[in-house]
């Protein structure tokens, strides 16, 4: 079985990531939705929170499966015996820093390959933060992540 394990904050998931996703799941049997756990980091839903967030959503793809890691992502994907990282690339500045941690992860595991996926291009522009800070500003964020997550923001942001 070819796995692949997509890694990330999603704070919140986005269409960009769902769209990954789909993507990704047309070339592996398995994709494994990692959600990494940092603890210098403060994002605005809880670990448990972003993990129902893509159960909801992207879980519900067959043979898709939503997980939570702590450490090294190569370790994770080491246990996890995946073929693959993949990793959503928007615009060319996201390539210098995937570019170095696709190197990184190489050097310290040779048999993990990272897959550069890009989304639709209307996602190209979207990112997590940019949502983030749409929602708190009350704007509209329908166009770019599931419903389910409309409901999260707005609980959030008290609206």
């Amino acid at each position: 079985m070819k796995r692949a394990i997509y890694p990330g904050s999603f704070d919140p998931v986005t269409n960009g990531h769902c769209d990954v996703v789909e993507r990704a799941r047309k070339l592996f049997d398995e994709v494994i939705v990692a959600v990494a756990h940092n603890d210098e980091k403060q994002p605005l839903f809880s670990l448990e929170e972003r993990l129902d967030l893509l159960k909801q959503t992207v879980g519900r793809i067959d043979n898709v499966r939503i997980a939570q890691f702590d450490g090294l992502l190569v370790e994770f994907a080491r246990t996890e015996k995946a073929a693959a990282v993949i990793r959503g690339l928007r615009a060319v500045s996201d390539f210098e820093f995937e570019f170095q941690m696709a190197l990184m992860n190489r050097k310290l595991e040779g048999s993990v390959e990272t897959i550069f996926l890009m989304p639709k291009e209307e996602y190209t522009y979207l990112s997590s933060r940019l949502v983030k800070e749409i929602a708190r500003l009350g704007g509209d964020v329908s166009e770019f992540v599931p419903g389910i997550v409309i409901v999260a923001l707005d609980k959030k942001f008290k609206r």
